[in-house]
């Protein structure tokens, strides 16, 4: 926790040219969550509070999501944190991605055996439901 209200307060970036899509992308992810928390706390600010709390719901909120949105920046510098990020992203570059007809024949293979086995579960309830209801007349 230290080292991350340490690295909050620094302006340097850490190992600036390797990982960057992935630190991008996970950056991105954050900002987005939390200008959504920031629009939301505006929202309720403005539906339950008096005249003075809807006057400081816009400000509050923007600078809710500005503060979060320097820390998101800072979690991702962090070096724990960012070496993570570099081997993600250097792991995702080694990974073979099928062509566009491998991918729609393992999506068929993959949508049929779903409806296989969701029929094949349905004719099994089919059947218990049957036997214990029969079941359950005769004893009753």
């Amino acid at each position: 926790m230290t080292a991350y209200l340490h690295q909050l307060f620094s302006i340097g970036f850490y190992k600036r040219t390797q990982g960057r899509v992935a630190r991008q992308v996970t950056f991105y992810a954050i900002a987005i969550a939390i200008a959504v928390g920031s629009y939301s706390l505006m929202t309720w600010m403005q539906a339950n509070g008096s005249e003075n709390a809807n006057a400081l719901a816009v400000p509050v909120s923007v600078g809710v999501f500005a503060l979060g949105a320097w820390a998101a920046f800072r979690l991702v510098q962090l070096p724990t944190f960012a070496d993570f990020l570099i081997s993600v992203e250097a792991e995702m570059n080694k990974v073979t991605w099928p062509k566009r007809g491998e991918l729609w024949r393992a999506s068929v293979v993959v949508i049929l055996t779903i409806f296989v086995l969701a029929a094949l579960l349905y004719l099994y309830d089919l059947v218990w439901s049957n036997l214990l209801n029969t079941l359950l007349s005769i004893g009753g």
